[in-house]
């Protein structure tokens, strides 16, 4: 049997195969007015067609816990209750082909209010929907970037609270996962980087005070998420720094610490931290350290990057280099890849009832 298409229990959650939906931006949301960072027509369209096309599970994009924790305007959020009823449709539909939704709670920290890829991604002021972003240290991401706002013990406070109430308001959604976004030099990977955190107080310095602010975050979430629900954080295993970066070997520490704070599962990417940094891109170059991860502690991985292809994602599991695989691109470009793999692997996986012609 395929192990990429057994089923996968976490807690009291059953997934049904071991094909993963990545967030992925959709920059599709309102960027104000009510019904700012709700999803649409697009968001839903796009989700349903992962989710008819044989998907286990799906992340939803990174779901702000606050309007200023957007990447973008353009950005979903999950801050007030008129998002909530725009995201039950989008679950709902998805628990009806037997997908588990997922949320991922984000905060963007120093690459907050940017616009559009497609519109070149550069940093907005409040004449494009934007504001001033907010981080543990007055560092800018990048040249032609803002210096953040050096966060205050009080402000960081308040942030931890946003992610209980957005864990809440998931909760409400009918989201059966939620997924806590500790990457891609998004806020929460800010603090933990000695890159990107400078401070001197008790969120700053050493190893354990960096992760204090991502654990504090962990602590509130799991707080209100229920004991029979999953609950996942995802990882840049490096910053891809010589020096003066969040390595590896962090990983493998931090990842031991999440287990006992109550994380089911490390979702691990690298990267997003600094420009301009080498990454060896290629076939599966993330999966070592999910493997890594799931060699050295007790915490269940799913791997992620450039996984595109059936017999690669089969492998991967097999080997015992994860307990699942996340695939994010290869999923635009073909939404019933499921499907598709199930096929060449001579496994089953769902299909609707109005498709069953295709079969």
């Amino acid at each position: 049997m395929s192990t990429l298409f057994q089923p996968y229990t976490l807690r009291d959650v059953i997934i049904p195969n071991r094909v993963w939906m990545a967030p992925m931006c959709q920059y599709s949301a309102a960027p104000d007015g009510p019904g700012a960072g709700a999803p649409g027509d697009w968001h839903f369209a796009h989700y349903a067609a992962r989710a008819a096309g044989g998907t286990g599970l799906i992340v939803t994009e990174a779901t702000a816990v606050s309007p200023e924790g957007r990447i973008s305007p353009y950005d979903l959020g999950i801050w007030n209750d008129t998002q909530v009823e725009a995201f039950r449709r989008i679950t709902r539909f998805l628990a009806s082909q037997g997908t588990v939704p997922a949320v991922q709670l984000a905060h963007a920290g120093r690459k907050a209010s940017t616009e559009r890829p497609w519109k070149g991604g550069a940093p907005v002021g409040p004449e494009a929907h934007g504001w001033q972003p907010s981080a543990p240290s007055p560092l800018a991401f990048a040249q032609g970037h803002p210096v953040p706002d050096e966060l205050t013990a009080e402000q960081i406070g308040e942030i931890v609270g946003r992610f209980r109430d957005a864990a809440r308001r998931a909760l409400a959604a009918g989201f059966e996962i939620a997924e806590i976004h500790g990457a891609h030099g998004y806020l929460i990977n800010e603090f933990l980087s000695p890159h990107s955190n400078h401070r001197t107080d008790a969120y700053g310095g050493s190893y354990e005070n960096r992760t204090r602010f991502a654990l504090e975050v962990v602590d509130a979430v799991r707080e209100v998420w229920p004991d029979d629900k999953p609950l996942f954080f995802r990882i840049s295993a490096t910053d891809w720094l010589e020096k003066a970066g969040w390595t590896a070997d962090d990983t493998v520490r931090f990842a031991s610490g999440l287990h006992e704070h109550g994380i089911d599962l490390l979702d691990v990417s690298t990267g997003g931290n600094a420009p301009g940094v080498r990454i060896p891109a290629e076939p599966g170059y993330q999966v070592p350290f999910a493997a890594r991860v799931r060699d050295e502690t007790p915490m269940p991985v799913a791997a992620v990057g450039l996984i595109t292809e059936a017999g690669q994602a089969e492998k991967i599991l097999a080997n015992g280099e994860a307990d699942a695989v996340l695939l994010g691109r290869e999923l635009l470009r073909d939404p019933s890849w499921a499907r598709r793999a199930a096929r060449e692997l001579g496994a089953t996986v769902h299909v609707p009832d109005q498709y069953h012609r295709s079969v």
